[in-house]
């Protein structure tokens, strides 16, 4: 499981570049995306694609690579690979076919760190980090403005991702249930137009009305105290 930049083509390790060279086969959502980032680094690897939807179906032909020996990397489009990405189900499928095979037999499983706009968001937030809780996106339709309520009840502080299609319909949301605590909203985090937003929900709520242009991109919100 290799973390691949969230913006900047230049987030990304050392090791990471090393290990993109040396695998056999790069798993990845994108083969365009991943494409990008490899030509920016002059590297040539074996590029093939496994998406949320085909996770499931590639998993035993991934399976039989790795029995044969092939060593292969897995990366998502951006950031760090079964955080709110694909790449659960393969390293789940893996740690099953360990836990069943002889030691001489076992599949070497690594997290090659990097890029996370969940951690990149927090350290720049200013808010509390000791504890909190991380949402992921939240549903689209059946069970959100439960899960806002949730949110809005919690004592620790709560991150989650948003959409730009929905971002306006949140700060309605987070207005209506959250007007006492605090909303920090980081928008396409490592980017040109990179910023962070914090007050109220009617605060940022207004700024976007304000600035429609502002609407645009990928958002990590959190909620705290």
């Amino acid at each position: 499981m290799l973390a691949t930049p969230i913006g900047n083509l230049e987030d990304i390790t050392l090791r990471a570049l090393r290990i993109l060279g040396e695998v056999d086969i790069v798993f990845c959502e994108d083969t365009r995306v991943t494409r990008k980032l490899l030509n920016k680094y002059d590297l040539h690897a074996n590029l093939q694609s496994m998406n949320a939807c085909s996770e499931e179906g590639k998993i035993d032909h991934i399976m039989d690579l790795l029995a044969d020996g092939k060593k292969i990397a897995y990366v998502s489009d951006a950031g760090t690979p079964c955080i709110s990405d694909p790449g659960v189900k393969l390293v789940s499928a893996v740690r099953m076919f360990n836990k069943s095979a002889g030691h001489e037999k076992q599949i070497k499983i690594a997290g090659i760190p990097g890029a996370s706009a969940l951690a990149t968001a927090l350290s720049v937030a200013g808010i509390p980090t000791n504890k909190f809780l991380f949402f992921g996106f939240l549903p689209k339709k059946k069970g959100r403005v439960t899960m806002i309520k949730e949110i809005c009840e919690s004592k620790y502080t709560v991150v989650f991702y948003e959409s730009s299609h929905r971002i306006l319909k949140l700060m309605y949301q987070l207005k209506a249930y959250a007007s006492h605590k605090k909303i920090t909203v980081a928008r396409e985090l490592t980017k040109v137009y990179e910023e962070v937003l914090q007050g109220s929900a009617d605060d940022i709520l207004a700024e976007f009305e304000n600035n429609p242009q502002k609407q645009k991109g990928e958002f990590v919100v959190m909620v705290s105290e």
